[in-house]
């Protein structure tokens, strides 16, 4: 959608020839090979082509461009311009809708028609800015504002959603429009979103647009902290949402990978004793991403290993246990596949097995870490030095 801006302005489909007179300096002395000397044999034949390329006099300047090039210059720089316009002009209309009251006193069938128009807005805006002149642009506008003011806590779900969705669009990996929507107080109302909304597609976008800003924003990172980010985050692990509880560990990862120096925060908030418990539920793919954040926890940090090391969390034996079942898996699995090749075609087979296979090798690699880590030290003392 975003290129229905500028895909009924076509550029020109080839540039004009040049004219003679400017191609005539670099090819007309080169014409039957006459004008070219033998090239030099010796030291001394070297020195003579390089003094004598020295004193030749330069190429005239060339010639003032044709009127066929300029012009077709012109349409190139133009249809580029006007695309750009366009685009501009359809989030300008979008913003118009959203920005319209809610009609007083309408019936049920016209707020149904009135929400799809707002959601198609959302829509639209979400697919312009994918690209980042389109997203700058649009904050120009005053959309943040819009968003977060009035839509991140909308009646319907459905414009609750596309909000958060939009959000983090518009700011990610863009640090002037990370710090508008942190200015605004979003991050806070997101946080709200992913720890009490009762819609769990608001709650996935919520905590994607989270991640988008405070993933390699210091400052994000920094409101994150002084919100509690970590304890809504280890909520969001705790619920039955399958896409929440992945993204919530892979988020958490990644923030202890990126900013170690929080391991300690983490810690004191029993979040050792939390992943362990995560562990311990039904076997799922979320185990890997769990295993991950408990691995990057206790990477060269003695507190988060002690911790581990708790005999009453019970972490090794689980461990064990978990990589015997994870090798048998991995065991069964080749014969698997070679069934399911008779019996399937390839592509659904790499599409059902072999994920899972991928991420049962990850599983089982992080579990190797966390007992080489934790309980391969002969002594307590080793590692407080």
């Amino acid at each position: 959608m975003a290129n229905q801006g500028s895909g009924s302005s076509r550029l020109p489909l080839a540039l004009p020839p040049a004219s003679q007179g400017c191609s005539s300096g670099g090819s007309g002395s080169s014409a039957g090979g006459s004008g070219n000397p033998p090239p030099p044999r010796n030291l001394q034949g070297l020195l003579q082509m390089a003094i004598t390329a020295g004193s030749e006099e330069p190429d005239p300047p060339p010639e003032p461009m044709s009127e066929e090039r300029r012009q077709w210059l012109q349409e190139a720089m133009s249809a580029a311009f006007r695309g750009q316009r366009e685009e501009v002009e359809q989030m300008k209309n979008c913003l118009r809708v959203l920005s319209q009251p809610t009609p007083p006193s309408a019936g049920e069938a016209e707020l149904a028609a009135d929400q799809q128009e707002r959601e198609g807005a959302l829509e639209l805006l979400a697919d312009l800015c994918e690209n980042m002149d389109n997203a700058a642009d649009f904050c120009q506008l005053s959309g943040m504002h819009l968003l977060v003011g009035r839509y991140l806590e909308a009646g319907p779900a459905g414009l609750r959603w596309r909000a958060a969705q939009l959000i983090g669009t518009c700011s990610q990996n863009v640090a002037a429009i990370q710090e508008q929507v942190l200015g605004l107080g979003a991050l806070r109302k997101l946080l709200r979103l992913l720890d009490r909304d009762p819609c769990d597609a608001v709650r996935v976008k919520a905590l994607f647009a989270i991640s988008c800003l405070v993933r390699e924003q210091e400052a994000g990172l920094l409101q994150f902290l002084r919100l509690d980010g970590f304890s809504v985050l280890m909520r969001a692990m705790q619920q039955q949402v399958q896409k929440l509880k992945v993204k919530s560990a892979f988020l958490l990862q990644n923030l202890l990978v990126g900013h170690p120096e929080h391991k300690g925060t983490l810690c004191s908030m029993g979040m050792v004793q939390q992943l362990v418990a995560l562990v311990r539920t039904e076997h799922s793919p979320f185990h890997e991403h769990v295993l991950g954040a408990l691995c990057s926890l206790v990477t060269d940090f003695p507190q988060g290993v002690r911790e581990c090391r708790e005999p009453e969390l019970g972490l090794e034996e689980l461990l064990r246990h978990r990589c015997q079942l994870l090798q048998q898996h991995e065991e069964y699995q080749p014969s698997l596949l070679d069934v399911s090749m008779c019996l399937f075609p390839e592509p659904l087979v790499c599409q059902i097995l072999v994920p899972d296979h991928e991420t049962n090798l990850e599983e089982l690699e992080f579990c190797e870490k966390l007992l080489q880590t934790c309980f391969s030290t002969p002594t307590d003392d080793i590692m407080d030095r």
